[in-house]
């Protein structure tokens, strides 16, 4: 896989496929299946270009023109192929968020948004592992939310897998709402992202369903 060491390499203009509850994050894979023309469409120009697609929510507006998310994570294809019956079965592998700053004119039948990276240059590279809670503190929220949606969890994978592995994987697995999703993709570092993900396990654990964490 392509290694981007600083922002500058990264191009400027990106297409987007905004899809709610799909997350995307630096050093965290996604496979989807894409059989919509235009994503094929889409997909197709990116496999001609530099791989790049932009992953973000949509939130509310149009069914055909959904409004995008402020922030949204780009991935670069890593793994591609076709079925027989023409779809994709396609891999992003995330390699950095960004702010849309503009979304351009529809000349393509897609999106296409104009990528704001220097907000986010921090995640090109490997996420410190400080000032993160414990994974004590995680495990349990994590207890109380399964035991609560009667949910299955394979705890020796949750006790052993590197803590941002942990985080993703969570962060993108449990069916927290689309605004949930939301917060946790734009919390600042894997520690605060730690620190959204828990709050929210203990609200979905207590039942108590006041909306998205700040």
């Amino acid at each position: 896989m392509v290694h981007y060491h600083k922002t500058t390499e990264l191009p400027d203009v990106i297409p987007v496929f905004p899809l709610p509850g799909a997350m995307l994050f630096p050093r965290w894979e996604l496979p989807l299946n894409i059989f919509e023309p235009r994503y094929l469409n889409m997909f197709d120009d990116a496999m001609r270009s530099e791989r790049i697609i932009g992953m973000i929510q949509s939130l509310g507006g149009p069914r055909d023109r959904p409004n995008l998310a402020r922030v949204g994570c780009a991935g670069r294809i890593t793994r591609y192929s076709e079925t027989e019956d023409g779809r994709y079965l396609v891999t992003l592998s995330g390699v950095c968020r960004f702010a849309v700053t503009r979304e351009l004119d529809a000349i393509l039948p897609y999106r296409q948004v104009r990528a704001g990276w220097d907000e986010f240059a921090g995640d090109l590279h490997a996420a410190p592992e400080t000032g993160l809670p414990e994974r004590a503190e995680l495990v349990r929220a994590l207890r109380t939310y399964t035991s609560a949606l009667g949910l299955q969890a394979d705890w020796s994978a949750v006790e052993d897998a590197p803590i941002e592995t942990l985080v993703h994987a969570l962060a993108a697995g449990c069916p927290f709402a689309p605004a949930e999703k939301q917060a946790l993709l734009e919390a600042v570092s894997l520690g605060d992202r730690a620190r959204v993900l828990i709050a929210l396990l203990e609200i979905g654990g207590s039942g108590d369903d006041t909306g998205p964490v700040q």
